[in-house]
C-alpha cells in the first residue's frame, strides 16, 4: 500500500483547480523552492497565478492514454503498454502523427493505483469529449484522455487553409464517450465559450484552443477582396461555421 502525506489532500501550498471523471487537475499556489535571486520573481509569478499545474488521475482497474513523456510518476498495480495492436495499426498512428504533428504512439497506463502527470506552467482544462460531439484542437494541446476516447484526424476543409492560417492541413480530433484534457495558454474562466448554430465566426489570429468536429474551419481573407482585405488590416482570418461550439483565448 501507498500512502501520501504533504500531498493533494493535506498540504496548503497546493489547491485543486478541476476535477471530473478520473482527472484532478491542481496547482502549487507559491513556488517556495526559490534563491534569494529567484525570490521576487517566485512571489509575484504566484499572484498572477503563474504557478505550476499538475494532472492526478485515479484508476480504478481502468485505462487512460497519456502523451508521451508526461508522466511523473505512478503507484499501484498499473502497468504501462503502447496500446498498439498490431503492424497495421502502427502504421495509421504514425501516419497520423505524420498529418497532425502529434506523437504517433500514447501510452496506455491500465489498472488500479494513481498517475500524476508532469508539472507545467500551461493551463490544463478538462473536457467531456461526448458534450462536443467529437473535439478537435490544435496541434501539441494533447495531455491525456480516457480510454474510451479515441484519436482521429480532422482535414481542414480547404488547402489553402493549411497554407495561410498556420494551423497545418490536419488537426487532432477526439472522439467517444469520456473526458479528455488539453492544455491552454489561459486560465478556464478568461476563455469565451462562443456557441454556433448554424452562423459563422471569424477570428483573426490563432486563438481558438478547441472546436466542435461538426464545425466547418477554413482560412479566408477577411475582405471580399485583397484590397479590402488590406485596407482592413486584418489580412486572412479563420473561420468557423456551422452548428457547435468553442473555446476560444482572448489573448
Amino acid at each position: 500500500m501507498v500512502k501520501f502525506k504533504n500531498f493533494v489532500q493535506d498540504n496548503d501550498n497546493i489547491s485543486i483547480i478541476e476535477q471530473k471523471g478520473v482527472f484532478t487537475v491542481f496547482q502549487h499556489n507559491m513556488d517556495k523552492s526559490v534563491t534569494p535571486g529567484s525570490a521576487a520573481d517566485a512571489y509575484y509569478m504566484s499572484k498572477t497565478n503563474c504557478t505550476m499545474k499538475q494532472v492526478l488521475i485515479d484508476l480504478k482497474d481502468n485505462a487512460v492514454r497519456l502523451k508521451p513523456g508526461a508522466m511523473q510518476f505512478m503507484t499501484g498495480t498499473v502497468g504501462q503498454t503502447t496500446g498498439v495492436t498490431g503492424v497495421g495499426d502502427m502504421m495509421g498512428k504514425i501516419l497520423k502523427s505524420k498529418m497532425t504533428g502529434d506523437a504517433p504512439i500514447k501510452p496506455l497506463y491500465k489498472g488500479t493505483g494513481v498517475v500524476v502527470c508532469e508539472p507545467t506552467y500551461y493551463y490544463p482544462i478538462i473536457e467531456n469529449v461526448l458534450d462536443w460531439g467529437g473535439l478537435c484542437c490544435d496541434d501539441g494541446m494533447f495531455i491525456c484522455c480516457d480510454d474510451e476516447v479515441k484519436d482521429e484526424v480532422q482535414m481542414r476543409a480547404n488547402f489553402s487553409s493549411a497554407i495561410a492560417g498556420g494551423e497545418g492541413l490536419f488537426n487532432l480530433k477526439l472522439v467517444g464517450n469520456g473526458y479528455a484534457v488539453l492544455q491552454s495558454r489561459c486560465p478556464r474562466e478568461e476563455l469565451y465559450e462562443i456557441i454556433l448554430e448554424n452562423d459563422c465566426i471569424k477570428i483573426d489570429g490563432n486563438m481558438a484552443v478547441c472546436w466542435s468536429a461538426s464545425l466547418n474551419f477554413t482560412t479566408e481573407r477577411s475582405g471580399k477582396s485583397l484590397v479590402g482585405s488590406a485596407a482592413s488590416g486584418e489580412g486572412l482570418v479563420n473561420v468557423f461555421r456551422g452548428t457547435g461550439k468553442i473555446l476560444m483565448a482572448p489573448k
